[in-house]
């Protein structure tokens, strides 16, 4: 006697949003999930100025994440389209994660962002990271005080750095995605191009390499990406600078420091690629360009081509 089952199993997937502020710990989480360099990291706030999209499929339920600005009190344009990101991802999602510091209490930017998700209905899971270096009873009190504004949909300590908690996080968001078919292939993990990958790599060279003022002023802007005859993938990059003061301190003495950026760029480049890499950079003052509305505008448009 044969018996014949049904094997047809229900698919999931969804878009969680990671919020925080500057420094919570947000790509480090995204690019910890994914098991892949998605989103750039640095010491310094503000890293993350696009909506970065990081996708992960386990089995039959896909997760796409989108790392977001940290919340931040806008200091120029740049900045108020930062932040206008932040609340337009928090507002179009299936479900939010809230990073937040394992020992530091809720405050305004928190509260004013989980009043929006509750009145939106988006559920919400709190993750406390950087529990590896916080002690037990102030984890404890941090979720008290987190746990007496908002009934969340989780609660989950982890440490972005290390991983730990990360697959309970994994298990809370997949139990919380509704039905539906995957929107992306399986094996894909980002659709971020390669090419805005590349000028955003450099940009995380810049944040770690120079001091607390320049990396704000600087964009950086993939202008060539092709594979040349040799097989090495050439790239141009242009950095953009606010200053001419900046821009010598970019390039450095005998240009020093433009080449130790390129060397860790092209490195981290040719990791993402898995090929040999040529690239060239080159920089350019543009004064004031945070507050330039055309030039945020053309720049938004470049980004917009390269997503087509």
């Amino acid at each position: 006697m044969f018996s014949m089952t049904d094997k047809h199993t229900t698919q999931k997937c969804g878009t969680v949003s990671i919020l925080g502020r500057p420094n919570a710990g947000k790509s480090t989480l995204l690019n910890q999930l994914i098991g892949e360099k998605i989103s750039i990291v640095s010491p310094k706030p503000q890293t993350t100025r696009n909506k970065i999209t990081g996708v992960l499929t386990r089995g039959d339920v896909q997760m796409i994440f989108l790392d977001t600005p940290g919340l931040h009190k806008p200091q120029s344009k740049l900045g108020d389209r930062m932040v206008k990101t932040i609340y337009a991802t928090a507002d179009d999602v299936d479900l939010a994660v809230l990073v937040a510091q394992a020992d530091k209490h809720p405050g305004k930017p928190e509260i004013t962002l989980i009043e929006r998700l509750a009145r939106n209905g988006i559920p919400c899971i709190l993750a406390l990271n950087k529990t590896d270096i916080s002690k037990k009873d102030v984890i404890l009190d941090t979720i008290g005080h987190y746990a007496a504004l908002h009934e969340f949909a989780a609660v989950v300590p982890l440490s972005a750095r290390t991983g730990e908690g990360c697959d309970a996080l994994l298990s809370e968001i997949e139990g919380l995605l509704p039905e539906g078919e995957h929107l992306l292939p399986d094996d894909a993990l980002t659709d971020q191009p390669e090419r805005v990958l590349a000028a955003e790599l450099v940009r995380e060279q810049l944040l770690r390499a120079l001091n607390e003022e320049i990396p704000h002023g600087i964009v950086c802007e993939t202008e060539r990406f092709e594979e040349g005859a040799d097989g090495k993938i050439e790239i141009d990059v242009l950095i953009v600078c606010e200053k001419d003061s900046h821009k010598s301190i970019i390039i450095g003495k005998q240009g020093s420091m433009l080449k130790h950026v390129g060397t860790a760029a092209r490195m981290e480049i040719e990791k993402m690629l898995d090929a040999p890499v040529f690239l060239k950079l080159w920089v350019k003052v543009k004064n004031d360009w945070r507050n330039n509305a055309y030039f945020l505008s053309e720049l938004s448009v470049m980004q917009e081509q390269d997503l087509t």
